[in-house]
This record gives C-alpha cells, sequence and structure tokens, in this order.
C-alpha cells in the first residue's frame, strides 16, 4: 500500500515538473492593433489618357507577431472613405469619387468595406518581407502576394507596401480592354496601385 502511495507520488510530482517546463514554451501572441491616426492608404489608378490618385482609410486592424514573427493579421478599408486627390475642380472631383462608389466599380452602397486577411509573411532579408493574404472586395475574395518592409518592436509594428491589384479579379471590368473591344483610348488599365503605411501599436 505504502508503495503504490510512493508509486503515485511520484507519477504526480513527474506530472507537474513537465506541465511547468512545457507551458513556456507554448505559443505566446502579442495583437498590435492598427492605429487610424497614424496609418495612411493612398491609390493610384492609370488609363491610356492620363492618371488619376487619392486616399482611402483603413479603418480598423490588427497584426499578430508570436515571437517575433509574424503570425497573421486582419484590416479593414471604409470604402465610403474614397478621395480623389488630384482633381481641383470640385465638380470633376466629385464626379470621378461618385463613379468610383458606383456599381461600375466599388459599389460601396452594397460593399462598404473592402478586407484583408494576412495569412503569411516571409522575411527575405532584413526588414524586408514577401506578404501573402486574402483580398476581398465586393464580396469576391482572391489570394495576393506582394513585397513589404515590417519594422517592429515591443510597442509598434510598421507596415509600408505598394501593392498591385488587378480589379478584374473583383468582377470590376469597367473600361477595361481586356473585356471591351474597340475601347482605344478610353481604355482604363486593369491594376490599381495601392501604397499602405499602417502603423500598429500594442
Amino acid at each position: 500500500m505504502m508503495i503504490n502511495k510512493i508509486t503515485t507520488g511520484i507519477i504526480a510530482g513527474a506530472a507537474v515538473f513537465a506541465f511547468a517546463f512545457t507551458t513556456p514554451n507554448a505559443k505566446h501572441t502579442t495583437t498590435y492593433n492598427v492605429d487610424t491616426k497614424a496609418t495612411t492608404a493612398t491609390w493610384l489608378g492609370k488609363k491610356v489618357t492620363g492618371e488619376h490618385k487619392g486616399g482611402i482609410s483603413i479603418s480598423k486592424g490588427s497584426i499578430a507577431v508570436d515571437h517575433g514573427k509574424i503570425a497573421g493579421g486582419n484590416f479593414e478599408f471604409d470604402m465610403n472613405s474614397i478621395t480623389c486627390t488630384d482633381l481641383t475642380d470640385k465638380e470633376w472631383n466629385g464626379k470621378l469619387v461618385g463613379h468610383l462608389k458606383a456599381d461600375d466599380f466599388f459599389g460601396v452602397d452594397k460593399f462598404p468595406t473592402a478586407k484583408f486577411e494576412l495569412t503569411k509573411a516571409v522575411q527575405k532579408e532584413g526588414t524586408n518581407y514577401d506578404v501573402t493574404g486574402k483580398l476581398t472586395i465586393k464580396g469576391v475574395t482572391e489570394e495576393i502576394t506582394f513585397p513589404a518592409v515590417i519594422t517592429m518592436n515591443e510597442k509598434a509594428v510598421v507596415t509600408v507596401a505598394k501593392i498591385s491589384v488587378n480589379r478584374t479579379k473583383f468582377g470590376i471590368k469597367y473600361g477595361s480592354a481586356s473585356f471591351i473591344d474597340g475601347i482605344g483610348d478610353k481604355a482604363i488599365s486593369d491594376d490599381f496601385e495601392l501604397n499602405v503605411n499602417v502603423v500598429a501599436k500594442i
């Protein structure tokens, strides 16, 4: 009987010992929330006869870091916040922004937000990464990969990237020479450029 009690005690002690030393090795994820005031995002769209540019707000988001490595992230764009910064004429500016918000382009009444889910960040050299994730625009989700510069410390993660997005993959085909024959110099590039400077903090 005494032997059984001693054996049971040894087993229980060993279990506690093992738990104590394995628990610290479990994943420890730190979440950094996007500072929307410090974060900026701009867009650039090109056409045969010129280009237009403007801004858009990242309304919320977060980046997860596990032992110094990017483990994931989620970001949301407020599509109603789209602006144009190159047209000084108020009427023409309003017409362009209104068209971008219409169903021909982003259909913001039905799709007020666009989202990006960061699924993988591969460190190439120093602060240079290849970022992969799922971009959702107008209810359509596509995987994209783009280069980014990511710097981080205990208090913040800053991500700077220039992202090329093929709008036609999200059903936005207005003015696309890939789908409209004979459009000539009225054609609008299938790709638009999104430049982001995302600041996320504890």
